[in-house]
């Protein structure tokens, strides 16, 4: 399970950072993912990096402006988030991939998530 934080309400050029903490177990072996959900949309998937955290993937629409990272140590993974979009504004969730890489497979262990408003 994943417990993310770090979202509220931003203006339109702002920042945020998302945290993403796992709780009982350990992610180092796993590939983790964030997603959002925006209302009336589909949950889209936008990054992912793998367990050593060498590799990252982006979708377009964040691309230059968002950035995954981690610390296996701390359990922990994170999204900073640059030049938010009123677009951008969902709900952000995290889940481990099935495997180490982000290529394939499925993921799970999904946490609450955290809410990412972004209006002037």
């Amino acid at each position: 399970q994943f417990v993310e934080s770090g979202g509220g309400l931003v203006q339109p050029g702002g920042s945020l950072r998302l945290s993403c903490e796992a709780s009982g177990f350990k992610m180092e072996v796993y590939a983790i993912g964030w997603f959002r959900q925006a209302p009336g949309k589909e949950r889209e998937e936008f990054a992912c990096i793998n367990s050593s955290g060498f590799r990252t993937d982006y979708s377009d629409s964040v691309k230059g402006r968002f950035t995954i990272s981690r610390e296996n140590a701390m359990n922990t993974v994170y999204l900073q988030m640059n030049n938010l979009k009123p677009e951008d504004t969902a709900v952000y969730y995290c889940a481990r991939h099935g495997g180490s890489y982000c290529a394939g497979g499925t993921f799970g262990s999904w946490g609450q998530g955290t809410q990412v408003t972004v209006r002037a």
